[in-house]
């Protein structure tokens, strides 16, 4: 399951205006089976603080998702999805505040502080029981690490990674996306857990460790000295995906959906996560 288990800035001002201005949108049925209010109008939203957007984030706020543990900041690519999604709603950067909600505790069922939550939060049916997700704004693939030094530390391909010792965590996609795209000459080795897999790459009992990329960024972080990111799979192996988690029920979920569809359609949640969890993150995406 994604999520550590451990910027574009705000859109400019003519997406502001866009997003001011725009036809509202008819009343429907969104994905999460909650009805979209008449209007996503600023001043018609119905919100945790009247004329701001609360969003919630866990404390502290790792890298790559966020920069210098600090969400406000614009930084880092949920931060830089959150005022993404604020400027379509028409909200200016000073009309964003943040607060901290725990990961573990953010899809609790009851009420909220806070407007929406941006956290890695992979959506699952369990979850979905007790709160509500907006459609999905990152498509989580699977990342390949490495230490420092080994063969496999340059590959720029999965073919490259065939003849390695893989370690992956058993119940997890990473064990089929090994099979299916990397195709590799010797069984992967299935681990119980994922600080199993990770006890494995440091003791030199494999070469590559294959997980959600999530994971991978925590795991050369703070899990494995000397470690790195090989590369990320190319889009079309993702099992799973995050969503931004609010109260249950809450209509502002069909606002949230428009706002990610719109920065969809305009390519600009893909160029944020280009620039957050891509090449320049150390994730290249290995063909």
């Amino acid at each position: 399951m994604a999520r550590r288990s451990l910027l574009t800035t705000l859109a400019g001002l003519a997406a502001v205006a866009l997003a001011a201005t725009a036809c509202a949108p008819q009343k429907k049925e969104t994905g999460s089976g909650t009805a979209a209010p008449a209007s996503c109008a600023k001043d018609q939203l119905r919100l945790v603080n009247k004329g701001r957007l609360t969003v919630a984030t866990d404390k502290p706020a790792f890298e790559p998702w966020f920069k210098n543990n600090d969400p406000s900041n614009g930084e880092g690519f949920e931060s830089a999805v959150a005022y993404a999604v604020a400027g379509r709603l028409g909200f200016a950067r000073n009309e964003v505040g943040w607060v901290t909600q725990p990961f573990d505790a953010s899809y609790a069922p009851g009420p909220k502080n806070f407007d929406f939550d941006i956290n890695q939060i992979s959506v699952t049916p369990a979850r979905q029981k007790a709160v509500t997700f907006s459609d999905g704004y990152y498509e989580v693939q699977q990342g390949a690490v490495t230490v420092n030094g080994s063969r496999y530390a340059g590959a720029r391909s999965l073919a490259e990674l065939k003849d390695a010792r893989i370690a992956v965590q058993v119940g997890t996609t990473a064990l089929q996306a090994v099979r299916d795209q990397i195709k590799p000459t010797r069984q992967p080795k299935v681990f119980n857990s994922q600080i199993d897999t990770v006890n494995a790459l440091k003791n030199k009992q494999v070469d590559v460790l294959v997980l959600d990329l999530p994971s991978a960024f925590y795991v050369t972080a703070a899990q494995v000295d000397d470690s790195k990111i090989i590369g990320q799979f190319a889009s079309g192996s993702a099992a799973e995906h995050f969503g931004l988690l609010l109260q249950k029920d809450n209509p502002l979920v069909g606002c949230l959906n428009r706002a990610i569809g719109e920065l969809k359609s305009a390519g600009e949640l893909t160029r944020i996560q280009d620039k957050w969890l891509g090449a320049a993150a150390g994730a290249p995406v290995l063909k």
